[in-house]
């Protein structure tokens, strides 16, 4: 019953596809796998030196330490769901899929972009509210765009989503554990004038 409500969501979504091209094209852009990966690195390279003191900008680069490891851990976690379980990406389970982007050979559950974008922005939140906000935004339109162009079932995009929301918190409590190491690494980092 859940599968059938996801197929028949997905169908409904990917049927907006060819109505506009302007659409189309940006959700082309946006389902990219630089667009907002690129965009979200870029934000925690610039967490790295910014802030108004010292303190701050301790803060931030801890914070980028975290959502980095957030990110990974989520991977791993996708990795590892993609070996035991095998889903089939919408354009070969389903007639009639409007594909606007190239063809993933791996699993389609969970969604990696999603879990990998939800853990940076879920990351950056710890640190920074609205930051975090505006990429919770950017993953929401990523993982939707990821649905539209036909490559993810919603239901793909909402595994990432709860295997990055999950994470992070664990995230944080190995991040307060090694909190001395992190702190020795960034003083040495500044002392070599990279932090």
């Amino acid at each position: 019953m859940l599968a059938d409500a996801d197929k028949a969501l997905f169908l409904w979504i990917n049927a907006l596809v060819g109505h506009a091209p302007v659409i189309d094209a940006m959700m082309s852009r946006l389902a990219s796998d630089y667009l907002v990966p690129v965009g979200m690195g870029l934000t925690l390279v610039a967490l790295w030196f910014v802030g108004s003191d010292d303190r701050e900008r301790m803060r931030h680069q801890i914070g980028m330490f975290t959502a980095l490891t957030a990110m990974a851990l989520s991977s791993l976690v996708v990795f590892i769901c993609n070996a035991l379980f095998f889903r089939p990406r919408p354009f070969d389970g389903l007639d009639d899929v409007s594909l606007l982007f190239y063809m993933p050979t791996d699993s389609s559950f969970p969604s990696n972009s999603a879990a990998v974008a939800f853990a940076i922005a879920a990351g950056v939140w710890c640190i920074n509210r609205h930051l975090g906000i505006v990429l919770f935004v950017a993953a929401a339109v990523y993982g939707f765009s990821r649905i539209y162009v036909g490559v993810h079932y919603p239901a793909d995009i909402l595994g990432g989503i709860a295997i990055a929301l999950i994470i992070t918190p664990l995230t944080l409590r190995i991040r307060n554990l090694l909190m001395p190491l992190l702190v020795a690494v960034i003083k040495v980092a500044r002392l070599f004038a990279i932090a």
